[in-house]
């Protein structure tokens, strides 16, 4: 089976998604890398819920976005703090916006895909969760800084 170039980036999105909640979830039940990887990989992606059915991920490139966000997490932690203002350091952030910047931190780390497509995915994914707030702007703003820094020269 062929899989469409749209088909690939909803499956990377969705991969993103994925690694948010991984992230949040390793953070609020104290669960390993290994144990919330395999519960996220044999139960969450294409789960169907009465809503609809949860896109099949990029298994891939989510063990690379958890597998750099958990072993570079203290560079990316520091990367996140020099883009909050010094009254909101890192541990006052919401632990989901907190997954989050370690997800979108650890992209960027990789190197592979542009800024403005990280800025823009990780923005959305705020979105997702806080539809009605100022988030996705927060995210925008502190993602873009954090690219600033760490790849300027894709700019």
């Amino acid at each position: 089976m062929t899989i469409s170039n749209n088909q690939r980036r909803k499956m990377k999105s969705a991969a993103r998604l994925y690694a948010v909640q991984a992230l949040f979830q390793m953070e609020a039940a104290d669960m390993t890398v290994d144990r919330v990887m395999q519960e996220f990989e044999d139960h969450r992606f294409g789960e169907v819920f009465e809503e609809g059915e949860m896109t099949e991920g990029d298994v891939d490139h989510f063990r690379t976005l958890m597998g750099r966000a958990v072993n570079d997490q203290a560079k990316i932690d520091q990367m996140t703090d020099r883009a909050l203002v010094a009254k909101w350091p890192l541990g006052r952030i919401d632990p989901t916006l907190r997954a989050l910047f370690r997800a979108a931190g650890a992209e960027m780390l990789e190197g592979d895909t542009p800024p403005k497509v990280i800025i823009t995915e990780f923005a959305d994914v705020a979105g997702a969760f806080f539809p009605d707030g100022k988030e996705p702007r927060f995210t925008s703003a502190v993602l873009d800084h954090m690219a600033h820094a760490v790849m300027p020269e894709r700019f």
